[in-house]
């Protein structure tokens, strides 16, 4: 029996606080009282007498009024998107539907948790709502509880109705998004999932705005590399601090006769506005080599994990016989932040002049690993580059996963006059 999700309920219903209704719901459950005379109990005790719930009238409230907290609210609305997810709640597998809602003050997103029978675009009356935070915003709850009308007038609201949307615009948090998009990349393979091995697809996804990469929970076949389609009923997550694109058993994915075009370009933004977006799957910059950081070079993997190693260990297989491998741990700096970028074996390889034959031999002729990287750092250090990768923010700092590195061609005058207006705003 989930008592959790009863006494939620009830809480709802009666205004009150949930965990006094799940005590006094737990305190008649002891007694083998049966759960709906239980229930009915409680809402007597929270009564004022004549049978009417105190607090239970809905509170009316215009959407940017809505905050974190309240419960019993009453709002009128119009329906922009309608997404459908299974997810795990308390044990258990629910289907759930969420989107967002607009009136003429504000959007917001909300959860129902059983098929209400709206649609995008309908004018709705929610009574009895519950709100809570979701993404570091208030959501509207539709419980068991709720009231769903249709309201008599169409709601005004500037709002776009429908999930049709451009990658550029998808943010974390996106339910019932529709895309259409090129498939630049993808892959098949097999994850241990929570219900045993799944198979999964996964690659990036384009359209004319931006990049993203994408997970599909139920392989679709019209998912396929150089093919365009249109998915609809898309969920948004953030990976590696850059919106992902997922999509589910939910979604209909239909091929398109016409190609959708793909950039060919990623946004180029200064270091500090690319950290400041808290990670970015697609990003280009143009900074300086400050610094070729410890453990570049000619370095070591664990065969098993792919981690460098240290003295033959590694932190997860303990001894093990490391793989070659090249890399370049680099500072880079436009005047605005820094950031540490990672460039793989190509690159580097392309970078030092040599492959990881060439590195051994230099290494061994030398007797010192670590001239490999000094020549890194002598091609490197103190001119400027354009870079272009993926970023991703965590507690060590930012970092640049490097796809594309060479010289930039703007002129350096300009660069730093550019530099200096901005600090100077």
């Amino acid at each position: 029996m989930d008592v959790d999700k009863h006494a939620e309920e009830l809480a709802s219903a009666l205004g009150v606080d949930k965990q006094e209704a799940k005590a006094d719901l737990e305190s008649l459950l002891q007694y083998s009282v049966p759960l709906e005379e239980a229930k009915q109990s409680v809402r007597r005790k929270h009564s004022d007498g004549d049978g009417a719930e105190t607090d239970a009238q809905p509170e009316s409230l215009p959407l940017d009024e809505i905050a974190t907290g309240l419960n019993n609210v009453t709002v009128t609305v119009r329906v922009l998107t309608v997404g459908t997810r299974r997810i795990q709640y308390q044990g258990d597998e629910q289907t759930i539907r969420e989107g967002r809602f607009a009136d003429e003050t504000g959007t917001i997103s909300y959860t129902a948790w059983q098929d209400f029978g709206f649609e995008a675009g309908d004018s709705l009356v929610v009574g009895n709502a519950g709100v809570r935070e979701w993404e570091g915003e208030p959501e509207l709850n539709l419980g068991a509880s709720t009231s769903v009308a249709m309201a008599d007038e169409p709601v005004d609201t500037e709002a776009t109705v429908g999930g049709d949307s451009d990658l550029i615009d998808l943010s974390p948090g996106d339910r019932g998004r529709t895309v259409e998009v090129t498939v630049e990349e993808v892959e098949r393979r097999t994850i241990d999932g929570r219900d045993g091995e799944t198979e999964i697809l996964s690659g990036v996804l384009a359209d004319d705005t931006a990049r993203l990469p994408f997970t599909d929970w139920d392989p679709h076949d019209a998912v396929e590399t150089g093919g365009s389609c249109r998915i609809e009923d898309v969920y948004i997550r953030e990976y590696r601090g850059s919106p992902s694109i997922n999509v589910s058993e939910f979604s209909t994915v239909t091929p398109l006769s016409e190609p959708v075009e793909a950039t060919d370009s990623a946004p180029e933004l200064p270091l500090a506005e690319a950290v400041d977006s808290g990670g970015l799957f697609d990003v280009e910059v143009v900074a300086n080599v400050l610094e070729v950081r410890d453990g570049s070079g000619l370095i070591e993997r664990c065969p098993e994990c792919g981690r460098v190693i240290q003295n033959d260990q590694c932190r997860s297989h303990g001894a093990v016989d490391g793989e070659d491998d090249l890399r370049i741990k680099a500072i880079l700096d436009d005047g605005t932040e820094t950031v540490t970028a990672i460039i793989g074996a190509e690159l580097t390889e392309e970078i030092y002049g040599g492959g990881i034959e060439a590195a051994k031999e230099a290494a061994r002729d030398a007797m010192d690993k670590e001239v490999v990287a000094d020549t890194i750092r002598e091609k490197l250090v103190g001119d400027s580059y354009r870079v272009r990768g993926s970023l991703s923010i965590d507690e060590y700092g930012a970092n640049l996963t490097v796809e594309a590195f060479g010289p930039a061609d703007e002129d350096p005058a300009a660069q730093a006059t550019a530099v200096l207006a901005g600090v100077r705003q």
